[in-house]
């Protein structure tokens, strides 16, 4: 316990540390309640508006919610997957009234609208309509017409870029989550074996080991990924079984040095079983290399992720992905509006950066020579 809170203070003494590890906190608690925190919350954050498609940050429209015809108002959903839309939304420029309807300025580009009728009883839920004119009207204006600002932007579609941004969060922690699991899981028992039994079993681990580190790492998650589909968690063991290797690879380095020691020696003597001697003398003795290099395993899987959705064989639309943003909006980088392609970059620079400099921190935090 001594131990790993002088480990936690070392960390505290080193401001990027502390840095990068906020900023991972901030991603993980944005990707968990991103349903809660984005302006659109529906699923995927997937609400086109195309009247509205490529705006720039701050742009602000008055929208006019129009009931669904067969939603019968009634939310479903939840803070995990969204709530589904009720509501069609239609972007005006102006409206007013007139008996027993309301009469607005379709906004469709700049400088280009159309004007458009609604009677009330096609707007308003049954117990508003028996009411007075005035009611009815007030409830039109605080109910029906919202104002929509796009924080950061929208994408061609009209999406609202902040709110697909946050939730593609999710991706990007979940891909790194999975694949740190795997990948560790499976170097961490084969290089285990093979640095402590040695001998044919050290022999064709690493022979194994040799075969998957000559294929170059995206093409073999192109192979997984073409064998085991497109999909959300396809790609997630896609990676996390080509990132093992390394791992493997470490831990038998680790475990070749640590078999020889005294206490190993010692607990062979007592007759304690190989097990037990793996998983409770030599294994906590390298927890510091595992964690560097499951830091180092959470930046490369994301920026893998984000490759593989770029490419178009990661995650699939409408699903929002930081890559799958990128590759969408690409070519407005040579447009005026660059940001809905710079911005989810940004994002994947900053948090494999975070990840780093906390992998380097915990390096130099676990060096016993230092």
């Amino acid at each position: 316990m001594a131990e790993q809170y002088s480990i936690w203070q070392k960390l505290c003494r080193k401001p990027a540390a502390v840095a990068a590890m906020s900023f991972i906190g901030l991603t993980i608690f944005v990707a968990v309640f991103a349903y809660v925190l984005v302006p659109d919350s529906s699923p995927d954050a997937n609400r086109m508006m195309v009247e509205l498609g490529a705006k720039k940050p701050g742009f602000s429209k008055q929208i006019l919610l129009l009931p669904k015809q067969q939603s019968g108002n009634s939310k479903s959903g939840s803070i995990w997957s969204g709530t589904k839309d009720d509501f069609n939304y239609l972007p005006v420029n102006n409206y007013y009234f007139e008996k027993g309807r309301i009469v607005v300025e379709h906004f469709i580009d700049e400088g280009l609208q159309d004007t458009l009728t609604f009677y009330f009883n096609e707007i308003l839920p049954k117990e508003i309509a028996g009411k007075t004119i005035s009611e009815q009207h007030r409830f039109i204006e605080t109910e029906r017409l919202k104002e929509h600002t796009f924080y950061l932007g929208s994408d061609r579609y009209g999406r609202d870029i902040l709110s697909r941004l946050l939730i593609g969060s999710r991706v990007s922690i979940a891909v790194g989550l999975v694949a740190v699991l795997l990948s560790l899981s499976i170097g961490v028992f084969l290089g285990s074996i093979a640095g402590y039994f040695g001998g044919w079993v050290d022999s064709f681990v690493m022979f194994v080991v040799n075969i998957f580190w000559s294929v170059p790492t995206l093409l073999l998650v192109f192979a997984l990924t073409l064998t085991l589909g497109k999909g959300f968690m396809e790609i997630f063991v896609a990676i996390g079984l080509t990132m093992w290797v390394g791992a493997a690879r470490l831990i038998r380095g680790q475990v070749l040095v640590l078999r020889e020691m005294d206490y190993v020696i010692a607990a062979k003597a007592i007759g304690a079983s190989h097990t037990r001697i793996i998983t409770k003398h030599i294994l906590p003795n390298i927890a510091g290399p595992i964690i560097v290099v499951a830091a180092s395993n959470f930046a490369a899987a994301i920026l893998i992720e984000a490759g593989l959705s770029f490419l178009g064989i990661g995650i699939q639309p409408p699903q929002p992905s930081w890559g799958l943003m990128i590759k969408e909006h690409y070519n407005f980088l040579i447009t005026n509006q660059p940001l809905a392609a710079i911005i989810p970059g940004l994002a994947i620079m900053l948090l494999v950066y975070a990840f780093n400099i906390l992998g380097n921190a915990l390096r130099d935090v676990f060096d016993v020579r230092s």
